[in-house]
């Protein structure tokens, strides 16, 4: 039986980071095209893509592009036109939100599910398939008794499932979130997002008390499932995903070279599993998730619902600890660490946090060791500039400046293994490589075939140069020469007769690569979950309401976007509780002597100076609302109304 593969999907913010993505260990790359994808500001140009894609391909590796916003009219053709171009460049599939770009002639490239879709449910994972989605990536919310429904609902032959394992984390679910557009116009659904959920907020209940002061309650920590690759895996996962297409080149690095590591032990131990691409990988560095940018990490709900999935205090780096202060000069801080191995650098940023829990910065202009685990900082900016810096102060790093001088440098290799086989001929000489995933390409020459005066060292000579592929995408497993005596081959013959070798090797690879199939929808047409949608379906075109009706739904609300929701709606939908985040849940209260009964899911209000938001309760599905309305200036600025349904839903 052949393994499964297991995917490793890395993000590119553009084509240089994509292809060190695939040089650290990325079986799939997922990129912004030029334009439709919901990071508005990681576009990039076809040309770009092409490069990346012919960089992948040599690997088996694919190249996945985002076109996941939801849609004008106006703009369906000009995506149309743009995948035709993305299909031309050699992409391998999109991944898409809306689906009245399944109403269009597209090209037969495949398709994949967006997190916006929000997919939570086996009947919504199995529609999704059924329509032609070949690939698609659940909530980040769900537990592992979740993922294993959904794939017991559908078809492992025709659907991979995918999960996100790392980086920043939406509150929301993902597409079910518009308070960035009721109160700036800016959608997240449209790759805009102003990211209010990052911001601090005052929580009063109903009557007025202060619940909580200046905390940043719907910001997440960040996302980190190393210790549950392998629970995941047995649940039906198969592409493990990595967020941060606005991510640096050293976080891309970093990240794709720790899951590569995890994902290659599993596979090693378990040859059921296999990689999804060629070649093994090399590093010269040891990946550290905790040197990139975090908010410290969280598994969130796949082990179940936790208390402790908040990045409450700030939505910043808070680094790693490092050690404590000791004194303080008018110009410059000492610092006691924490082991007598932290070294700081000139460069180098560290923070703390104040009496009010505010996290404060201070990078290092100089930095001097006073003894073994003692020295003077002398900070950028003046010493009265540090409020609550004080002796026995905790400080942290968050940027360590050799860690990145580390990644600046080419810190990966990857490698195709390759056997080499060294053959006589009537006129001379034949080389065949034969790779890893059996590929083969022979070339033949011309030579005189002069004995060699040494055979011990002709021999190894031969071996030597047939070796020497060092700026090739190969790694020799083993040389054979099957020759008749030992001969004398010049160097240089040998050397023209490897480099013509592994020319036709990757030209053979690239000629029998082929693209993954698209997924043809079932006949007749799945029915939707639904026969009805609200504005939370997203549908902002005519295609989108034609695709829903054609599945089955019969009355259909235009997107938030369109501004047909004037009143009071949820304007985000999350599995995260503040009241349980604050120890205020009835669940929690069950069983508690003199508490039981007495605290209620009763609404709370969220305060950001003129801006407020009231948080609703709906326990049955424990899950949280937060409801706001349309701001009249983004009223004002206007949108074109959509009308689909014949009566108010």
């Amino acid at each position: 039986m052949e393994p499964h593969q297991l995917e490793l999907l890395a993000p590119a913010r553009d084509a240089d980071i994509g292809i060190e993505a695939v040089n650290h260990g990325a079986d799939a790359v997922y990129i912004g095209g030029p334009s439709f994808g919901a990071r508005a500001a990681a576009s990039n140009d076809t040309d770009d893509i092409a490069r990346l894609v012919n960089h992948a391909h040599r690997y088996n590796a694919r190249v996945f592009v985002t076109l996941n916003t939801i849609l004008r009219d106006d703009e369906l053709e000009p995506a149309r036109r743009q995948i035709w171009q993305l299909y031309d460049a050699g992409v391998d599939a999109l991944i898409i939100q809306d689906m009245g770009l399944l109403e269009l002639d597209l090209p037969p490239i495949q398709l994949h599910a967006s997190t916006q879709t929000d997919i939570r449910t086996p009947e919504k994972a199995r529609f999704l398939q059924d329509v032609g989605l070949s690939q698609i990536v659940l909530a980040r919310e769900l537990d592992l008794e979740q993922i294993a429904a959904i794939r017991t609902a559908t078809d492992p032959a025709r659907c991979t499932l995918e999960f996100f394992v790392h980086g920043a984390l939406c509150v929301a679910y993902s597409g079910q979130c518009f308070i960035s557009h009721a109160h700036t116009g800016r959608s997240a659904n449209r790759g805009d997002c102003s990211q209010p959920c990052r911001l601090p907020y005052q929580i009063t209940d109903m009557e007025g008390r202060i619940v909580a002061h200046d905390k940043h309650v719907l910001s997440m920590k960040d996302n980190n499932q190393s210790d549950n690759l392998e629970a995941l895996i047995d649940a039906g996962i198969r592409s493990f995903k990595i967020e941060g297409r606005y991510k640096d080149m050293g976080y891309v690095k970093n990240i794709t070279a720790h899951y590569r590591t995890l994902l290659d032990e599993i596979i090693e131990r378990r040859p059921e599993f296999a990689r999804a691409s060629s070649g093994r990988t090399a590093f010269a560095f040891t990946p550290d998730p905790n040197q990139n940018f975090n908010r410290e990490f969280t598994d969130y709900f796949v082990g179940g619902r936790r208390d402790d999935i908040g990045a409450f205090d700030t939505p910043k780096n808070p680094g790693l600890f490092i050690g404590y202060v000791s004194k303080v000069g008018d110009k410059w801080v000492e610092l006691h660490t924490d082991s007598p191995d932290i070294a700081l650098n000139n460069g180098d940023g560290l923070c703390y946090y104040t009496l009010q829990k505010d996290l404060a910065g201070l990078a290092i202009n100089r930095a001097e060791k006073v003894d073994e685990g003692t020295w003077r900082v002398f900070p950028k900016d003046p010493m009265t500039s540090f409020k609550d810096l004080r002796a026995g102060t905790a400080v942290n790093r968050n940027r360590d400046m050799n860690w990145t001088r580390l990644l600046d440098k080419p810190s990966s290799e990857r490698r195709i293994g390759v056997w080499l086989r060294l053959d006589e001929t009537g006129a001379g000489f034949s080389l065949t490589l034969t790779d890893e995933d059996g590929h083969s390409a022979t070339v033949a020459a011309d030579h005189a075939k002069e004995p060699a005066k040494d055979v011990a060292k002709a021999e190894a000579t031969l071996r030597e140069h047939l070796g020497k592929l060092g700026t090739t995408p190969f790694a020799a497993m083993g040389i054979a020469l099957e020759l008749k005596q030992a001969w004398f081959i010049p160097a240089s013959f040998m050397n023209a007769l490897r480099r013509d070798a592994v020319a036709a090797l990757e030209t053979e690879r690239a000629a029998t690569y082929t693209r993954p199939e698209r997924l043809q929808a079932i006949e007749p047409p799945a029915i939707y979950p639904e026969d009805t949608l609200s504005y939370l379906a997203n549908v902002y075109n005519h295609k989108a309401r034609d695709f829903y009706a054609r599945h089955g739904v019969k009355l259909i609300a235009a997107a938030y976007e369109s501004h047909e929701e004037a009143g009071e709606v949820s304007l985000m939908i999350t599995k995260h509780c503040v009241r349980y985040s604050l120890s205020l849940c009835p669940k929690q209260a069950r069983g508690v002597t003199g508490v039981q009964g007495t605290v209620r899911a009763a609404p709370l209000t969220l305060i950001n100076g003129s801006e407020k938001l009231t948080l609703r309760f709906d326990c049955k599905p424990c899950e949280m609302h937060v409801v706001g309305k349309l701001k009249p200036a983004v009223i004002k600025a206007g949108t074109t109304p959509l009308t689909f349904y014949k009566t108010r839903p």
